[in-house]
């Protein structure tokens, strides 16, 4: 079981609010611009809210700049990612723009700065004990995985980069994830795996431990 340390038991959390409250003020004409051309683009909402899990898997709606169409097939189902990814959609998805209102998750208290990603809920029920370690602290808006190969690494991978994170918590290891983020987001590094324009989904598996 993981236990905090005074950095992230007192200091972490304001932190993370400070920097979130900051970024919204200093980022707020990109962040109106975005909002337009969302809406000029893609259409209305301008926002995807999904249910993700964060402290605890307490679940919570995560906000994220749209980067799909609303397109379906004759039968009302949604068409694949690919076709409904945009190119646009993709550029925001590689510079990490459709991020950028997950600082509101962080304001509320849902998200970290950084931390494992949120992921799906349906994801809860299929990680093994070690992998549902990453939920004994709050998702991040970047991660020690992000920067470590991001979607171009295997679920595993990531999950074992997310519980090591889980383990080692410090302040300074939390800013040169922050100051390594801004260069993987610049060199559009992992944005996508080998075979899909996201990630695959996580379908589980029988590993207990690493």
């Amino acid at each position: 079981m993981h236990k905090k340390g005074f950095y992230e038991k007192y200091v972490k959390h304001p932190q993370d609010f400070l920097c979130a409250l900051l970024a919204l003020i200093v980022l707020s004409p990109i962040i109106l611009i975005l909002a337009i051309l969302v809406r000029t683009k893609l259409g209305s909402p301008i926002l995807f809210t999904q249910d993700r899990p964060g402290l605890d898997g307490k679940v919570f709606k995560l906000y994220k700049f749209r980067t799909m169409t609303s397109q379906t097939d004759e039968n009302g189902n949604l068409l694949p990612d690919e076709v409904r990814l945009t190119s646009f959609g993709k550029k925001l998805r590689a510079t990490s723009l459709d991020e950028l209102p997950e600082l509101i998750n962080i304001l509320k208290g849902d998200m970290a700065v950084v931390g494992p990603r949120p992921l799906l809920v349906q994801y809860l029920e299929r990680y093994n004990e070690h992998q549902a370690r990453r939920h004994e602290v709050r998702p991040g808006f970047t991660g020690y995985a992000q920067v470590n190969g991001r979607n171009s690494i295997s679920w595993e991978e990531k999950f074992n980069l997310d519980v090591e994170y889980v383990d080692n918590i410090t302040f300074l290891g939390d800013w040169k994830i922050i100051f390594q983020t801004v260069g993987v987001v610049l060199k559009k590094d992992g944005v996508n795996s080998e075979t899909s324009v996201t990630m695959e989904e996580f379908m589980g598996n029988t590993q207990e431990s690493v």
